[in-house]
């Protein structure tokens, strides 16, 4: 017995019946050979972890659009933020945090520049739509190591897909990632929006802070002890209504003082703009993308979708390096 077949031992002897076990996995699109050390969640995790496309992500919008300021969270950060939570969740509830981890570090890899901002902007432009959420599994199946994609298990990319508010994972672990995709945006967003000075404490509701903390940090822990003890020994990952009910009340006002502010979002239309700009050039010129796209175009990809791609993979300063280029005229110079 290998140390991989060692390790699936042990999930199947201490993981709950409710968890998705390594052993049992419903696979890859493509065979592989096993690895003698990884569990199949495990080599997931470590694709996802060293592509491109999640590196990228240390350069893409959270909430502040190219924040001035060393703490504030970017894509990336907020990626950790979730694998973390969904991880002591996991653990707690006996459930495969590997699964959950690769599932949250790949949830945002198919992402735009400038946050939903820049979502917005290709979904109204582009005829085929767009959705980061689908972008995502694109990105893991096709995109990836020059077309090839990164061959993840079923499992992975159905937490991926499923991770939006509407979305309906299939695993319990894949459940988890949903949630604390949701938590941690709240959290981290209003964290960021204090130190920004666009919301304070005072802005929540008195009844709120007695129910879920006083602070950033307490409202967390609450969370979290809430998913634990209502979510132990079920074949599903519950909150209780009264926390369900605060986090939504929680969430609306983010959405009125912060998400939906003029002050803190005066930027997102020109962030729309640029993205829309680009797409329109691309559109019309795509021999002006990079080798790898128009690799796709010749293998017959739809040049609208192939467009998008190579769109909502930039970061916001190649975003805006790009526009830069292409639209900004620059002093004529005889060196």
């Amino acid at each position: 017995m290998n140390i991989r077949e060692e390790m699936e031992q042990r999930e199947m002897e201490l993981l709950s019946p409710y968890a998705a076990h390594s052993r049992d996995s419903r696979g890859r699109d493509r065979y592989e050979e096993e690895c003698d050390i990884r569990t199949v969640y495990q080599r997931d995790r470590d694709r996802i972890l060293h592509c491109k496309s999640f590196r990228r992500l240390k350069d893409k919008t959270q909430v502040f659009l190219s924040p001035q300021g060393d703490h504030y969270r970017n894509r990336l950060t907020h990626t950790l933020e979730v694998s973390q939570t969904a991880r002591t969740i996991a653990k707690a509830l006996r459930l495969n945090d590997d699964l959950v981890e690769a599932i949250a570090l790949g949830h945002d890899l198919g992402h735009t520049p400038f946050g939903h901002a820049g979502e917005r902007a290709l979904d109204r432009v582009c005829p085929l739509g767009f959705a980061h959420y689908r972008q995502s599994i694109r990105v893991v199946e096709c995109l990836e190591k020059n077309g090839a994609g990164l061959n993840l298990t079923w499992e992975v990319r159905d937490g991926i897909l499923n991770h939006r508010t509407s979305g309906s994972p299939h695993t319990l672990e894949g459940q988890i990632v949903r949630l604390c995709d949701k938590i941690s945006y709240i959290h981290h967003d209003m964290d960021d929006a204090q130190r920004a000075g666009v919301i304070t404490e005072d802005d929540i509701p008195i009844t709120l802070r007695l129910l879920l903390g006083e602070n950033t940090k307490e409202r967390l822990n609450t969370f979290i002890h809430d998913i634990v003890d209502n979510s132990r020994g079920k074949d599903a990952i519950h909150m209780s209504p009264e926390i369900e009910e605060g986090l939504r009340d929680l969430r609306n006002i983010m959405f009125q003082n912060v998400y939906l502010n003029p002050v803190a979002k005066e930027e997102e239309e020109k962030a729309e703009n640029l993205v829309e700009a680009l797409y329109g050039y691309y559109s019309t010129k795509p021999d002006k993308m990079s080798e790898e796209y128009k690799r796709l175009l010749k293998d017959g990809e739809e040049m609208n979708r192939v467009v998008c791609d190579y769109i909502s993979g930039m970061t916001d300063q190649y975003s805006m390096e790009k526009f830069r280029d292409i639209f900004v005229p620059k002093g004529w110079s005889v060196y």
